[in-house]
């Protein structure tokens, strides 16, 4: 099991959600966040005094998922969000030890699995 956290621009997020529910990955959290990467700072003017706005407006998307569906969701959300420009954001991929559904107390990939395809 890993958890996959991206961080991708805000107006890339319908597309990569429709991306990723295409791949049938439909267990996410969206959080706004703002952040600094390789952009460059951007200074503005602003009642004549000079501004620099450091952090860019993103969204992070914390997704966990099975091994199988490692790959299938970084190539949707690699096909979704990337413009090719600087700023469009990072995927980092982290082991999960555990998880846990809270209402049932399933455990790893029973916990995973979206509560439809279980009872099939």
């Amino acid at each position: 099991m890993k958890l996959i956290t991206a961080i991708i621009r805000p107006e890339r997020l319908e597309d990569v959600k429709s991306a990723l529910f295409a791949a049938e990955v439909t267990g996410l959290t969206i959080i706004r966040v703002a952040g600094h990467g390789g952009e460059k700072i951007a200074v503005e003017t602003y009642r004549g005094a000079q501004m620099a706005y450091e952090f860019h407006e993103k969204v992070q998307l914390d997704i966990a998922v099975s091994e199988p569906f490692v790959d299938v969701t970084i190539k949707a959300i690699l096909g979704a969000a990337r413009t090719g420009e600087v700023g469009d954001g990072k995927i980092f991929v982290r082991p999960l030890d555990q998880v846990i559904r809270i209402r049932t107390g399933e455990l790893d990939i029973e916990a995973l699995t979206p509560e439809p395809l279980r009872h099939h």
